[in-house]
């Protein structure tokens, strides 16, 4: 992967320290597809004043702190750097009720959402992909990291965001998640108006809008208009 200047600076500076390092989700996943990637999330062995010490010859933003991400400031750009964390006790369908930093990306890539989204490389240790998120990717399917109820109940918003994955890469959505959509659906209750919206807005846009239908056919439809009527 050819990164942009700022990401393979922050990588190389954090490995120099003796920290592991990784650029994460979408960016390896556009990667991947042969689509160049716009966005560079950065993950990392370091803790949260581990990186401030890594960088601090470097305007940084610490409003994310509490979860472990510090923004470096590069050459005008942002590089948000999180910490490897484990997250869970999700009580609202929505937020992690705990935080708990990792040493190893692995853990951290079995909290995230789908498993096209769950891959991180770095030049000095390649791709990590536990999940398999390269065969899904061949396979042009989506599914969930583990169990997908499990995961939809920790946070309804991604019943959306499998829907709009499925319009913008064309993927068709894996049977025991597509069932986990319509069970969980429910829950988006508990999603803002805005968020929804932000995600409907993306799927409208996508190169699929017809998936659209997916809305109705999984009975998410009833949700996301009682929500927009409150």
């Amino acid at each position: 992967m050819k990164l942009p200047k700022g990401a393979a600076f922050c990588l190389e500076r954090l490995e120099k320290a003796g920290f592991p390092a990784y650029v994460v989700g979408g960016c390896v996943r556009d990667w991947v597809l042969g689509i160049q990637p716009h966005d560079y999330d950065i993950c990392t062995g370091a803790k949260p004043p581990e990186i401030c010490r890594v960088f601090s010859d470097l305007p940084l933003i610490h409003s994310g702190e509490k979860h472990g991400t510090i923004g470096v400031i590069f050459q005008d750009e942002v590089y948000e750097i999180t910490t490897f964390r484990t997250e869970g006790d999700y009580r609202d369908s929505r937020h992690p009720g705990w935080v708990k930093f990792v040493p190893q990306v692995e853990a951290d890539l079995a909290r995230r959402d789908f498993t096209i989204n769950a891959m991180a490389w770095s030049p000095a240790a390649g791709l990590a992909d536990p999940f398999g998120g390269q065969e899904d990717l061949q396979n042009r399917v989506l599914s969930t990291v583990g169990d997908p109820e499990t995961r939809f109940r920790e946070d309804a918003l991604r019943i959306l965001r499998a829907i709009r994955f499925s319009a913008q890469l064309g993927f068709d959505i894996e049977a025991e998640t597509m069932a986990a959509v319509r069970q969980i659906a429910p829950n988006l209750v508990h999603v803002s108006k805005e968020r929804i919206q932000v995600e409907l807005t993306k799927l409208l846009k996508s190169p699929h809008p017809q998936r659209m239908s997916l809305v109705f056919e999984t009975g998410i439809a009833a949700y996301v208009s009682d929500h927009f009527a409150e």
